[in-house]
């Protein structure tokens, strides 16, 4: 007979225990191991007492989901460690989940966007994406016509378009529009427009600081802003039926802005004052950073506010409430912009034809 070692008995031994005993705690404990290292969605449905396509639909927020349900399931897959596979998801329903973003540089000098509101809007839209499990892409300046974004589209690179600012871009947007790109955009609907749109109440808001004034007992308005721009017309126009509106006589006059920096803005006041005579005693400016510039100027000139001069801005950025004195302005919520954005622009892609809204527009009232 054979003989082993010792010490080659003892290692069989332990090879063979291993192997045939295991206590049955730990093997539970080594098979829960294996499925958190493997979750699939399937085990999610399982865990969650929900069917696998339901688990689809929650984790791709999907409306046919209640929140309950929704935020069940995100708790069960969060809790054992479940990812999803985007790549196979876009697969699946052959989409990239991206949305292309395009902004209006063309309407800034040299193409740089110097509005805070603007960085406001694209963050609320990012936000707003994010939610929906969408990626952003931002379109570059010079890719910011309809043959651009249809190469976009053709290409894989994006689902859809949020565009930020139509400014001068209408006719782009309607030829995009009838070529079937999916798009919605931030600005001012026009009565015939053929794509969806979503902004501010521009008319009542201009109406709202118009009324302002007259509460104040102001007696020459100024008006500043480039009315080439369909929003700002509409501002201009609220701020005119208010005056018509008051029975007073109430002089009106504009100062036109072609560029939106700080600097133009300033400039173009400086102009203003060392050609006029008499200064108004109320400025209503399209935005808060050329409402900014213009208090500035003023007070150079030896006008100040609100003793002399009353001033309303527009869309009340994070710097307005700040700003000394803080700035009377007219709010617009980019959050609620970027959320309505989002998901009109979903309701496209998915085949529905969502109607243009406003979001809430209102006056807020500072020191100025």
């Amino acid at each position: 007979m054979k003989c082993i070692s010792r010490n080659a008995f003892q290692l069989a031994l332990k090879s063979v225990s291993a192997a045939v005993i295991v206590p049955a705690r730990h093997e539970k404990k080594l098979l829960n191991d294996k499925e958190k290292r493997a979750v699939t969605m399937a085990d999610i449905a399982r865990l969650a007492n929900v069917s696998k396509p339901t688990v689809s639909r929650a984790l791709s927020n999907s409306p046919l989901v209640n929140d309950k349900t929704r935020r069940h399931v995100l708790s069960v897959a969060a809790e054992h460690g479940y990812a999803i596979n985007r790549n196979a998801q876009k697969l699946r329903h052959k989409r990239t989940n991206t949305i292309a973003v395009s902004m209006d540089f063309r309407s800034h000098r040299e193409n740089r966007i110097s509005d805070p509101f603007m960085f406001e809007l694209l963050a609320g839209v990012s936000e707003a994406l994010g939610d929906h499990n969408q990626d952003l892409l931002l379109c570059a300046p010079n890719h910011n016509d309809a043959t651009a974004f249809r190469q976009i589209l053709n290409e894989g690179g994006a689902d859809g378009f949020i565009v930020l600012g139509q400014g001068h871009r209408e006719s782009m947007l309607r030829d995009c529009a009838a070529a079937g790109t999916p798009l919605v955009v931030w600005g001012a609907a026009a009565p015939d427009a053929n794509y969806c749109v979503v902004g501010s109440d521009n008319f009542l808001g201009g109406r709202l600081a118009g009324e302002h004034f007259v509460r104040q007992g102001r007696r020459h308005f100024l008006f500043v802003g480039d009315t080439s721009f369909r929003e700002m017309h509409q501002r201009r126009q609220g701020l005119k039926h208010a005056i018509g509106e008051s029975g007073r006589d109430i002089v009106l006059d504009d100062v036109e802005l072609h560029s939106f920096s700080y600097e133009s803005a300033f400039d173009a006041a400086v102009r203003y004052l060392d050609g006029e005579e008499t200064i108004p005693d109320a400025v209503f400016t399209w935005n808060d950073t050329a409402a900014m510039a213009f208090i500035a100027a003023f007070r150079n000139a030896g006008a100040n506010a609100p003793d002399d001069v009353s001033f309303v801005g527009y869309n009340d950025i994070p710097e307005a409430r700040y700003f000394h004195p803080p700035l009377t302005t007219i709010r617009q919520n980019p959050w609620q912009a970027g959320r309505m954005l989002a998901a009109k622009l979903l309701r496209i892609i998915d085949g529905e034809t969502p109607r243009s809204a406003t979001i809430r527009t209102e006056l807020i009232l500072r020191s100025t």
